[in-house]
This record gives structure tokens, sequence and C-alpha cells, in this order.
């Protein structure tokens, strides 16, 4: 067994050679906390020759990142979604997006410098950004030059570890030309902030972790503070762009704990006063600046949007009323029989109980009964005793009845009719199976009755307060506006008035589902009054309102609804895949496809199959030395035994962080979630090459300095050749199918190789991206805006070549999608209100006037729609506020009717966006 320990000794050498400083040898180990083999690789001392390599491999990435980032001058992928926040930003307009602020506040503030004023809307993939003026490309040099910040920060990183300076542009090259990497840099993404910052804080620990190991001659020097503070500075940025910054924070709370532990074990310079000291800086540093940090880009995300928008209905009535114009006037306190009210629902954000003169085309076919998110006369209810009160000649009949006399307080367990006043019914249950959710343990809710009806016995409910819910002592003894919080129980059959995340499908405008349910949860079945009018109720009477929930309200709120949101997207995808998938790179994204163009997002095979492997090598090393160190050999004595694991394990580690975790989530996934593990896998796979050529004597390349950087260079052209070969993919230029077949490796690839043409020649042929066709065009002059339809097609005189027109038609569709005429519109003026849209396509019109083919279906493709932003839980489209009637979606149709703007732009059911309408993304 000692032969054995010895011959493992000599395997790699006694001796840590460490090119920045004297490493601590085995015989001159100290009795501190100080690590042996760790020499002071202070980035700051480099030599003049490393900063120079330096700044020539970042001026070859700024030109691998910025090489045609105009192209293409239309949006792309998720650009619609971040393009679109920097928009309502700049509107202080109130919008819900699963990630924290900082990325889009970084690309509103681009925008905004060069001059974007909010007015273009990023509604869609393909749309123009020429002709309306966009700054994009300014908006896209932000995360661009983040990508090129990338580099520096992994060279330095690389040698802040001790590796030396090829190795360290090794792993800058490889950040340069890995595809996928260069593909998130060029748009308007949030990826390339979440990397830079990442990446940045992978730096500074690595550099504050070597000035800890150095010793206590170190301890709460400069440098230490400086890279420590660094540390959590990084750490607030990361988080503040998506919460995949958290298994950042974990990492570096690892490792923390790691330092701590080894502190502890030192009883030599270590007392409990020092030691405490160590564990406050660290807590300060690593905890207390980056919630400040995370705290203060929220309160400047509040800051700017102040007015409603499509987001506040994710947000409880409380939020809502600090927004401009929502906000709330006091209402009476006191709600009593005849009270004019708007109920809400409690747990959910689907609205306030609903009707509309719609009916169910199921069961009892009744009226509807709904949740709606917006105030809405709809919304109304007038709260009626079992009886008419009595007059002196009798019963008094009507809905007014109540409006004279004492008021009478409704208190727990009173019965209770709901009056809805617009459609002269009442809120009606009965044991019908609802349309939706038809389970025996759920009633239909319905309005039922007519104008002079006076009810029937399945129109009563009795009021049930929920104590431990309500506000105050009054609240829990008689329904008060707000402060009350109740349920409402059906008298014939006991269920509960109920509501849950379930839509109504189209027939119910998607609205939310209401039912009566006998075994109803305890929080979808509460209720509140929001609005309380009384002719009684006069301007003396009580007033209440929500309370300003204040700074730490809000942004509370507003993390469940994030958490809630991301866990909820959990729809398949056309191009979600699943983390298994991912360190092989098994397939990628689709995010734009035009004018037999494609941008496809692929990394480079080369980095990414070797990446992998080398986290494989650690892996199998660490398992093996499990193995050996169990039966008894002495590897860990040999410093650079130590140093390979604990560094090498620490890139790793990183990794595992940002990658293991993904299998955990139920939500859908894409390759791009993998790219924080694939900055630590690459550096594990620079600090692999590092150590073999370098620091392992028994591989004979350490003293064969050649070989090593021979090796380097052959591996570099190698990647540089792959990723030119897939580059037409990254920057959307021109190939052809051949070249396109050539390089799909694997067939899971699923990029179109049939929308390329056969030659490069035809590209000529071919119609201008939208950006290059909006430049072509003539100027078309506006169309009518208010009735009628019109053709204006402006075409080139004759030539050879295709030529570009464009067509603008006006056309009024009601809510069906039927044409009116000019009779018909002109017959609801003033009666209706008209919501416009506007749709553009460019056509290629040759000398003849006939209309040309642009490529073969498909070559306009597009991304499909990406979950992280559509068909999210509980929300509800923006509609004018108070209008008086339901929005389109909910409108009768002789009342909804929409003015569709349009240019002859046909839906053809190709992949849409990378992200839904629903503005929050992944």
């Amino acid at each position: 067994m000692a032969q054995k320990a010895a011959s493992s000794q000599k395997e790699f050498t006694n001796e840590a050679r460490v090119p920045n400083g004297v490493a601590r040898s085995a015989k001159n180990k100290t009795k501190d906390y100080s690590s042996e083999g760790v020499a002071d690789n202070d980035i700051f001392m480099l030599p003049a020759s490393d900063f120079q390599l330096l700044g020539l491999l970042t001026a070859i990435a700024a030109l691998v990142r910025l090489f045609r980032i105009y192209q293409p001058s239309s949006v792309v992928f998720d650009e619609v979604h971040f393009g679109g926040f920097a928009s309502k930003y700049i509107k202080g307009r109130f919008f819900m997006d699963v990630h924290p602020p900082l990325a889009k506040l970084l690309l509103t503030l681009a925008g905004w410098l060069a001059g974007f004023d909010g007015n273009f809307d990023f509604k869609d993939i393909g749309k123009d950004y020429v002709e309306p003026g966009v700054p994009y490309v300014a908006m896209r040099l932000l995360p661009a030059l983040m990508g090129v910040m990338t580099i520096p920060t992994i060279f330095l990183t690389l040698k802040a570890t001790g590796c030396r300076t090829m190795t360290a542009a090794m792993g800058a090259g490889l950040i340069i030309f890995e595809n996928g990497l260069l593909t998130q840099s060029r748009l308007i993404l949030l990826d390339s902030p979440l990397i830079i910052f990442t990446a940045f804080t992978a730096l500074a620990w690595t550099c504050f972790t070597n000035q800890h190991e150095q010793g206590p001659e170190k301890a709460f020097d400069a440098s230490w503070w400086f890279w420590l503070v660094a540390t959590g500075l990084g750490l607030g940025a990361t988080v503040s762009v998506k919460w995949v910054g958290l298994f950042t924070i974990a990492w570096v709370g690892s490792l923390t704990l790691v330092q701590l532990w080894v502190l502890l074990g030192d009883t030599t310079t270590v007392t409990p006063r020092r030691l405490l000291k160590h564990f406050l800086a660290r807590l300060f540093c690593l905890v207390v600046i980056p919630l400040t940090f995370y705290l203060g880009l929220f309160a400047i995300h509040f800051i700017c949007l102040v007015n409603p928008g499509d987001g506040d209905g994710f947000m409880s009535s409380e939020f809502q009323a600090t927004l401009n114009s929502k906000a709330m006037q006091d209402v009476p306190a006191d709600v009593v029989l005849g009270s004019r009210v708007s109920i809400r629902h409690h747990n959910s954000h689907g609205g306030y109980l609903h009707s509309h003169n719609h009916m169910y085309p199921t069961g009892s076919k009744q009226q509807q009964i709904t949740l709606y998110p917006h105030k809405d006369e709809n919304n109304v209810w007038l709260l009626e005793n079992q009886t008419q009160p009595e007059g002196l000649d009798g019963p008094i009949n009507g809905s007014k009845a109540w409006d004279t006399g004492e008021p009478i307080p409704i208190r727990d367990k009173t019965v209770l009719r709901l009056f809805h006043t617009v459609t002269d019914r009442r809120l009606h249950s009965h044991d019908v199976r609802p349309p939706v959710s038809e389970v025996d343990w759920q009633n239909e809710a319905s309005a039922y009755g007519y104008e002079g009806f006076e009810g029937d016995a399945n129109d009563y409910f009795r009021v049930e307060i929920v104590k431990s819910l309500s506000d105050g002592a009054a609240a829990k003894d008689r329904v008060r506006t707000i402060e009350t919080k109740f349920r409402l129980i059906h008298i014939m059959t006991g269920c509960a008035l109920f509501s849950h995340k379930v839509k109504l499908p189209d027939w119910g405008f998607e609205q939310q589902e209401v039912t009566c349910a006998k075994q109803g949860t305890l929080p979808n079945s509460i209720w509140y009054v929001e609005q309380n009018e009384h002719p009684l109720l006069g301007a003396n009477a009580e007033k209440v309102n929500y309370k300003n929930p204040g700074f730490l309200g809000k942004f509370w709120e507003l993390q469940k609804v994030m958490w809630t949101t991301n866990a909820g997207l959990v729809e398949s995808h056309a191009w979600d895949s699943r983390p298994p998938s991912w360190p092989v790179l098994r397939r990628g994204i689709n995010f734009w496809g035009k004018d037999r163009r494609q941008i496809y997002l692929i990394g480079n095979p080369i980095i990414w199959w070797s990446s992998t492997a080398a986290v494989g090598i650690y892996f199998v090393f660490k398992l093996l030395s499990i193995l050996r160190w169990q039966r008894g050999f002495r590897d860990y004595e040999n410093i650079n035994f130590k140093r390979f694991d604990y560094e090498i394990g620490t890139s790793v580690l990183g990794w595992a962080f940002h990658y293991f975790p993904f299998f955990l989530m139920q939500r859908q996934l894409f390759l791009h979630h993998y790219f924080p593990a694939l900055y630590f896998a690459i550096i594990a796979l620079c600090q692999v090459y590092d150590f073999a050529t370098n620091r392992i004597s028994a591989l004979g390349l350490r003293d064969r300095p050649a070989i090593g950087r021979s090796g380097i260079a052959i591996f570099l052209a190698i990647s540089i050749v792959a990723f030119t070969l897939y580059a037409p993919l990254s920057y959307g230029n021109r190939w052809t199918q051949s070249a396109c077949n050539k390089v799909k490796i694997l067939n899971t690839w699923d990029f179109d190789c049939s929308v390329f043409p056969t030659e490069l020649s035809q590209y000529s042929v071919d119609a201008p991206s939208a950006g290059n066709a909006a430049q072509t065009a003539a100027p078309v002059a506006p169309g009518p805006s208010d009735k009628g339809s019109q053709d204006l097609n402006v075409t080139p005189q004759p030539a050879a070549e295709p030529s570009v027109s464009r067509a603008e038609k006006v056309e009024y569709r009601d809510q069906d999608g039927n044409i009116l005429d000019e009779e018909q519109v002109k017959a609801l003026e003033g009666k209706v209100s008209f919501e416009t849209r506007y749709e553009t396509r460019t056509r290629i019109i040759d000398s003849d006037g006939k209309e040309v083919d642009d490529g073969p279906a498909g070559a306009e493709g597009v991304a499909p729609p990406h979950p992280d932003v559509e068909r999210l839980p509980e929300t509800a489209p923006e509609v004018p506020e108070d209008d008086g009637r339901d929005s389109p979606a909910t409108a009768s149709p002789e009342e909804d009717i929409g003015k569709e703007k349009s240019v002859e732009k046909a839906d053809d059911g190709r992949p849409r966006p990378a992200s839904e309408p629903s503005e929050a993304t992944r």
C-alpha cells in the first residue's frame, strides 16, 4: 500500500508550478487556513503582453459580434416582447414579466438615448424597423457589447485561477466563436446580460477566493474587500436579470460555507472574534448588497411604470390602485340592502362577478355568469332581501324598493338575492352541471329571470363572513366594503359561489368560469365588495378605500405573481427541449426566417461537446479519487492533485448548479437555459487542458510548451471552422441547400435546409428583407381612416428585375371577422367603438404587374409562439378604462364591431414568434 501511495505521488509531482507567484509547498505548509499551491494571481498585476493580447481578443470579439448587426432589419424572436417592454417603460405603462427588470431597463435606456420614443410596439415578428425609424441597432448594441465583454471576463477569470496566458486566450477564443452565444448577443434579448453578469460574478469570486486562500495576511485588506464587494454586486445584477441568478447565488453560497468551515478549523490564527468578522463581512457583501441591489431595481421599475397597462390584471386591487387613473374614490363602508355593488373574487385576479346578455350553449342555456377583469356596468349587482320591503300599501316592488327608509345592514348569515341591474336577471344556481367543469360537485351558476319577475327559491344565497380574513371588528360583524371577506352559500343546494383559473371557450369570451361548488376550496370561494352605492349613504357616511401597500407590499406581491406565473408555464412548445439534451446539443431553436434566410439558435458542436467531455472527465476523476481514498491511497497529499480537484471542482460545481435544477422544473425549457452552465463548462475545459499541459508532469507535456500551444492553435482552428460552417444560421446570411445539408450532423437538428436556394446566385432575384423592402418602396399615401376601402398599388417603372410594391387596404369587420359595407358602418357610427389593427405585407411585382413568388413555402416562417409569454394564468387583454361596455371580447354582436386596417397579409399558419402576447417571458 505504501508503494502505491508513492507511485501516485509521482504522477502529479511534488511541487505546484503556478505562473504568477511562488506557491506554498508541502514542506513549507503553515498551520493557518491558507491553501497549499496557491500563488497571488492578481489580475491587476498581469504583464503588459497579457493586456495587449486581451485587447486583440476583445477587438476580434467586437468584429464577430457586431458584424451585420443591422440584419435582419425587422423584429426577431423575443424582440417582440423585450423591445415591447422598452416601449412600455418609456410610456410608463405597467406590464407583467416573469423576469426582474435590470436587463429590460438597460435595453430601454439604450433605446431612449438613441431617440426611441416608445411609439413602436414590436408587436409581430417580421415587423419592419426601418420605415418607422426605430433605433433597433442601438438597442441590439447593448447585448452585443455585453457579449463582447464576456471575452475579457473569461480571460481574466482563467488567469485568476492560475492558468497560463495561452490557456486563457483559448477560453476567450471559445467564447468568441460559440455560435449560440453569438446569436443571443446580437438581438434584443436578456441572455447576453445574464451571461456577462454571471461571468463577472465568477471573476470577482475567483479573485476573492485567490485572496482568501493566501491566508490571514491577505484578509480584510483593500483587495480582499474589493473583490468581496464586487461579488455581491455581481450577484445582485445577475439575479436582477433573471431568477437563474439564484443558481449563481447558490454556487457562491456553497463555496462560502466551505470557506467558513475551513476558518472554523483554524484555531491558531482565527479567534472567535475574527471568525465573526469573517462571517459578518460575507453576510453584508453576499446577502445585504445583492438584496439591496435587487430591491433598488424594483424601486426604479415602479417609478417608471406609473400608468395602467396590460399587466395590471395580474395584480391585486390594492396594487392597481397605486397606478395613475386606477385609484378608487372613497366609497361608503357599510353595505346595506339595496346597495348597488361590484363584487370581486378574492383569491384569483380574474376580476369581478359579471354577467352579460349571452346564454350558455349547453346545460340550462340561461345567462352566463363569469369573472371579468375590468370595471364595467355589467359588474353591478343590487342586493335584495328574500322579500320586498313593506310599505303603507303593501310590498314595495321594483329595484328601488330599498331606496327609502332606514338603511338595513347586511350581517353574517343574512340571506340575499343578487339582482343584475343591466339585464334584470338574478344570480341563480341549480343542480345542473356547468358547461366546462362538468363534475358532480360543481353546479352551474347562471342569471335567470326577466323584468318584473319576482324570482324563485334558487336565487337565495346566504352570506357567511370569513372572520379570519376580514379587517376589523365591524367587518367581522357586518358586510363592509373592501374590509369584509365572505362566502355566498346557495340555500337550496348548499354549494358555494366559486371561481378558479379555468377559462370559458370563445362562446364565453375566454372569461373566467364561475360555478357553485359543493366542495369548493376556501380561497376560491371568497368574495368582497369593492364598489358600493346607495341613495341613503350620502356624503356624511363613513368611507373606506384600499390601503396603500407601500413599496415592500408591492414588491412582495409582484414576486409572488412572477413565481406563480413562471411555474404555470407548463404547456408543450414546438421548440422546447429537456435538460438531458442540452449537453449533447440535441436540437436548437428556430428564431426567424424570411427571404430564404434563417436564424436558428445552435451551438458550436466542437466547443459544446468538448466542454461536456471536460465535465465528464472531472466526474470520472472524482469517482476514481474517492475509490482510491477509500482504499487508502494518499493522493490528496499531493498538492497538484488537490488543486486539480478543488479548482476544476469549483467550476464543475458552477456548471452543476446552473444545470441540474432544471430537472426539477415542469415548465417549458429551451436550449438557451443551458448558456450559464455552458460558460462554466468552458472554464472547466480550459482548466483541464492547462493542468494536462502545464502542471501534471506524468504526461510529459509540461516541459514541452510548444506542444501545448500547438494543441490550442489546432483546437481553436477547428472551432473556428465549425463556427464558420454554422455562421449563416447565426447571422441570417445567404446559404445553399447543399451547404446546409452537409453540416446537419444530427437528424434532431431541425433547421429547414429546404428554405435555402440551390445556388447563391438565386438570391439576386429574391425579395429583399423587410427592412430593405421598406427602403426601396415608394411612399404610400395613407388610406381612409374612418370608412370605406381603398387599394393603392405603387409600382416603379417597368424594369427587367422584379420590383417592390405595397398596397394599403382599410376594412371594417365585426367580431366574427365578417366584412361590413359602408352602409353598415355608417349605421353604427356613434353607437360603437372601433379597434384598429395594422397588418403589413411586402409584395414583389414584376414589370407586367404580376406578383412574384418570394420563395418556397416556409421561407417566411418564423419561430412559433413562446410559452413564456402567451397563455399565462389570470390575465386579460387591455381594454379602454370605464367605457361602460364589455371589451370587444365580451360585447354583444350588435355592439362589438372592430375596425381592421390591413394590407393584404395572409395568415398561413406558419410558426409564430418565440414569445406570446400576454406580457411575460421566459
